[in-house]
């Protein structure tokens, strides 16, 4: 289920120049806005709660998937060099799992690694926030390496579509409309994350058992649909 060459060109084109930049910027804000926070404010629990989930699992690691996960298979479509690929003795699902574990690993390393590094900046691990953040930013780069992936071979707009679940959903009503929040990979996330953490330190409203159900149904289901959307791509490219 994973080739080597096209996990070799995905990392490439992920960690292309442009892209690169990207990546590396956002946990590069969180990573000065604690440290910054740390100087003039000091250690301070709700203060880290409050930047790693609000900035960094509410923004950053939404945003980071969203470049990973899409820009792992959506500019081959677009400018036909899937055509490569597919013209190859590798089975579309063995395409697609290999290029969610790229997407995921870049995630990961660009979103829960930073976090935990902000997290001992922001109050030194204090009731276990940075670890139970980190955890739940690791968890939450799988659903959205997968989500997005899919969105990637669907629709030429797959950016625009990741960016406005991104930052309308998951950042505007699955923090404001309570109902959303049942339905946000986010909450999902925070639900794990709060087993971690100390007791009172996170909260989600998204019992553990849904979640994990939720999270594993987004994950394997996105993958399967998207083995099957790229069976369906000519070596044309057209669909």
């Amino acid at each position: 289920m994973f080739h080597p060459t096209v996990a070799r060109l995905t990392y490439r084109a992920l960690l292309g120049r442009r892209r690169a930049l990207i990546l590396f910027a956002l946990p590069a804000l969180l990573v000065v806005i604690a440290v910054a926070v740390r100087a003039l404010a000091g250690a301070d629990d709700s203060t880290a709660s409050g930047i790693l989930g609000g900035f960094a699992l509410g923004t950053m690691v939404p945003l980071i998937g969203v470049i990973a996960g899409t820009g792992a298979i959506g500019p081959e479509i677009d400018d036909g060099s899937v055509v490569y690929l597919l013209s190859k003795p590798v089975p579309r699902p063995t395409i697609i799992f290999t290029k969610l574990l790229v997407a995921t690993g870049v995630t990961v390393a660009f979103s829960a690694v930073p976090v935990l590094l902000a997290g001992f900046l922001l109050n030194g691990n204090s009731q276990q926030i940075a670890v139970a953040y980190a955890v739940a930013a690791a968890v939450a780069s799988v659903a959205y390496s997968a989500l997005f992936l899919l969105l990637g071979t669907i629709t030429r707009h797959a950016v625009v579509f990741g960016l406005v679940y991104a930052l309308v959903w998951e950042a505007l009503f699955g923090t404001l409309v309570p109902g959303a929040r049942t339905l946000s990979v986010q909450q999902w996330a925070l639900a794990v994350g709060q087993k971690v953490g100390a007791e009172g330190a996170l909260t989600s409203d998204v019992q553990l058992p849904l979640a994990i159900c939720l999270l594993t149904v987004l994950t394997a289901g996105a993958t399967w649909y998207a083995g099957r959307r790229l069976k369906s791509l000519t070596l044309t490219g057209e669909e």
